[in-house]
């Protein structure tokens, strides 16, 4: 059934959604067809996009693709691990509670990223936080939709953050806060076939990097050999966009 409404929006799909999983939304724009997507988690079955904007078909078409999306999720061997001083981490806060394994990718440079585990454990001393992913120092990139990367001090509220696990399934996840405070760093360098990946992270037990087996690992129990799960990819970003082009990054 092909469901168009008129004022309200968002109640008459959930609604519907409750009772049927054979609902097509009729949307207008890109924001209209993320609610229609996610209503009750499991969202419309489809929907038919009325627009002459070809912006907006992109758009919508990029929402679509987005939700089956895998990380090239790969082993990185433990080479390096190194005091960096003092200097300004980012916390980003997410509207999701994040489950064990998952996190986000965050690098020093575009070549490559550790997965950063969510504080989804139990620890004598600080209560979970399973919406909070402690990631990095706010130079470090940040994994994002579509392929793309932004600086952990350059995300607000709002912004939209890929999440990911240690088998490469990816999701979004919608940043509330986000927090940059002056803390304890470690310089921390892996590798993988020859690829370099580096990232500078609290020094803190409760700041974890995920394993092969999806287990957390904390950084202050790091050791060089340790097998930790990351990506590496080529290196060169143009406003957080891939390019292909001369860069040397170190």
């Amino acid at each position: 059934m092909i469901v168009e409404t008129e004022d309200w929006y968002v109640i008459p799909l959930e609604n519907l959604v409750s009772m049927s999983d054979r609902i097509i939304a009729l949307v207008k724009d890109f924001e209209s067809a993320e609610l229609a997507l996610n209503v009750l988690e499991k969202g419309v079955c489809g929907i038919l996009l009325s627009t002459k904007e070809p912006a907006v078909v992109r758009k919508v078409a990029s929402l679509l693709k987005s939700g089956s999306l895998l990380a090239e999720i790969v082993p990185l061997t433990i080479t390096r691990i190194i005091p960096a001083g003092m200097g300004d981490r980012v916390c980003v806060d997410t509207c999701s509670i994040l489950s064990d394994s998952e996190g986000m990718l965050i690098g020093n440079t575009s070549a490559g990223a550790f997965l950063v585990h969510a504080e989804t454990l139990e620890n004598p001393y600080v209560a979970p936080r399973p919406f909070r992913v402690n990631a990095g120092a706010v130079h470090a990139y940040a994994a994002m939709p579509g392929g793309k990367t932004a600086y952990l001090s350059d995300l607000r509220a709002g912004d939209r953050v890929l999440i990911s696990d240690s088998r490469g399934a990816t999701k979004e996840a919608t940043v509330g806060r986000v927090k940059i405070e002056l803390r304890p760093l470690l310089l921390i360098e892996a590798e993988c076939q020859g690829r370099k990946v580096s990232a500078i992270l609290q020094n803190a037990e409760t700041i974890r990097l995920v394993c092969e087996d999806g287990s957390a690992r904390s950084v202050a129990s790091l050791k060089t050999g340790d097998i930790v799960m990351g990506t590496v990819t080529e290196s060169g970003r143009h406003f957080g966009v891939a390019v292909k082009e001369h860069i040397i990054e170190k």
